[in-house]
């Protein structure tokens, strides 16, 4: 019996890799949330952003993080693990049609934010698909904490959420999940850490899924 436990404790290790694009508030939830996984979860995470922490980046701060660090690295540097279990690889730069080569996880998420990041987002999404990756992404996570937060795949959504439409122009009509609380900048509502600790909590549920379909 302990020789089929041994076994059945041998299979759930660290598999593949998961990149994160964007470790703002609610990329560092998402990687730190990761990065705790036990028995299975990514062996590499990805992480990805050109945006040095400043004052504002509270979340940050109370971690322990100096102001003017990139942020990949701050979510590096938390990662305690032996890098032979799971590692953190840092890339402290913003993805753009001539980086994405460097985008090469299983599961890609995507999560950056400021301005319109949907030409961006959707470029990721098809480079993604493109090498066999499935997506996770946002349509809008504003409010102030008891939203309904739905996630499914792009092609179950209506013709209401303009973030998912405009992701639909890009070409992205399938195969792509998005998460949403159906609040968006419009609305006029704040986002604060209790919708983006759900949010993160909901995406990171759904990316270990997705790894986790790839490697059984």
């Amino acid at each position: 019996m302990s020789d089929e436990i041994q076994k059945m404790e041998d299979k759930q290790v660290p598999h593949g890799r998961i990149d994160l694009v964007g470790c703002g508030r609610l990329g560092l939830r998402i990687g730190i949330n990761l990065i705790q996984v036990h028995r299975g979860g990514p062996k590499v995470i990805g992480a990805f952003d050109g945006q040095k922490i400043d004052g504002g980046d509270v979340i940050f701060t109370m971690l322990g993080a100096e102001t003017g660090q990139n942020k990949p690295d701050f979510l590096k540097q938390l990662c305690t693990h032996d890098e032979n279990f799971r590692n953190v690889e840092s890339y402290p730069e913003y993805i753009s049609e001539e980086n994405l080569n460097l985008v090469k996880g299983d599961v890609v998420i995507i999560v950056i934010a400021g301005g319109n990041t949907i030409p961006t987002a959707a470029k990721i999404i098809k480079h993604a698909h493109e090498r066999g990756a499935t997506t996770i992404g946002t349509a809008g996570i504003f409010g102030f904490g008891n939203e309904n937060i739905e996630i499914k795949d792009i092609s179950e959504y209506d013709d209401s959420n303009p973030a998912v439409e405009e992701l639909r122009a890009h070409g992205i009509t399938e195969n792509h999940l998005v998460l949403t609380t159906n609040k968006l900048i419009r609305d006029n509502e704040p986002v604060t850490p209790y919708t983006l600790d759900e949010v993160a909590k909901a995406i990171t549920i759904n990316a270990l899924k997705l790894l986790k379909d790839k490697y059984d």
